[in-house]
């Protein structure tokens, strides 16, 4: 043992021994790392690509994705390598994937980020409203697509001088302020921008609301359109969020108040006629 170590002291100090050493070792280490380098370089990768042609505005499906192998070099770019960041989201609207193709971030987007997604997202018949908003009439931006909301209505129970066929009613609400919900589970489409851009399309620009989007029965589209436009009664339009989202059947669209629809259909034939 103490031989052992007579021996490596003496190699420890010859210098000559030990710069060979070093250059050996350094030898070593450069051919592994370039070995790692190369295999990496030429070791293939698992991406997915379309199968089939996918043009602008289309929803992807998993029969549209395949996977294969490829060397690292053709990853060149924001390259998707995982099938989960794919399905069920949609070609950009100034995009086509060819057959063939790899999918890249820049061609695969959400829904809400499509010029004409709400075309796609409420029923026949109805009717797109837009109610103007801003950041604290949404709870500080709280208000998303596929939330629902209630939406209420502030007003004063003002009478035109002129008004006729009033009921006690009429003479005893005179110009109390009236405050009840008017429609329930409205689905929120899409929340924009005074420029009509998504607002949660991009957090980092840091958009304000000022439009929420959603779709009613041409009935309701009319009652809220009348609702808006009684300025000369102070009127409110106020939507309330809801977490009738979390539910697995999210109840009807419907109007809850029948004493206030018929008011508004009533002040609005005076004001009208």
């Amino acid at each position: 043992m103490g031989n052992l170590s007579m021996s490596l002291k003496k190699f420890m100090q010859n210098k000559n021994t030990v710069t060979v050493f070093g250059v050996v070792l350094g030898i070593i280490v450069l051919y592994f790392a370039y070995t790692k380098r190369i295999n990496d370089a030429i070791s293939p990768v698992v991406v997915p690509y379309a199968v089939t042609q996918i043009p602008a505005g289309t929803q992807i499906t998993e029969e549209m994705i395949d996977t294969r192998e490829v060397p690292p070099v053709m990853l060149e770019g924001e390259v998707i390598q995982n099938i989960g960041e794919i399905v069920d989201k949609y070609s950009a609207a100034d995009t086509v994937i060819p057959e063939g193709s790899l999918f890249y971030k820049r061609s695969v987007v959400e829904k809400e980020q499509l010029p004409a997604n709400i075309i796609l997202s409420y029923p026949k018949g109805y009717v797109l409203y837009n109610l103007a908003v801003d950041t604290d009439s949404t709870y500080g931006n709280s208000v998303y697509p596929g939330n629902y909301i209630d939406i209420y209505l502030k007003a004063v129970y003002a009478i035109p001088d002129d008004a006729q066929n009033l009921t006690p009613e009429d003479i005893a609400n005179k110009d109390k302020v009236m405050y009840g919900q008017l429609l329930q589970n409205v689905k929120v489409l899409a929340v924009k921008d005074s420029e009509g851009q998504p607002v949660f399309q991009n957090i980092d620009e840091n958009r304000k609301p000022a439009m929420v989007v959603f779709a009613l029965p041409k009935e309701y589209y009319i009652l809220l359109k009348k609702a808006e436009y009684m300025r000369s009664y102070d009127t409110e339009v106020v939507l309330v969020p809801t977490n009738e989202s979390l539910k697995d059947e999210p109840g009807d669209l419907k109007n809850t108040s029948t004493d206030l629809k018929e008011w508004i259909e009533r002040m609005t034939y005076w004001t009208e006629n």
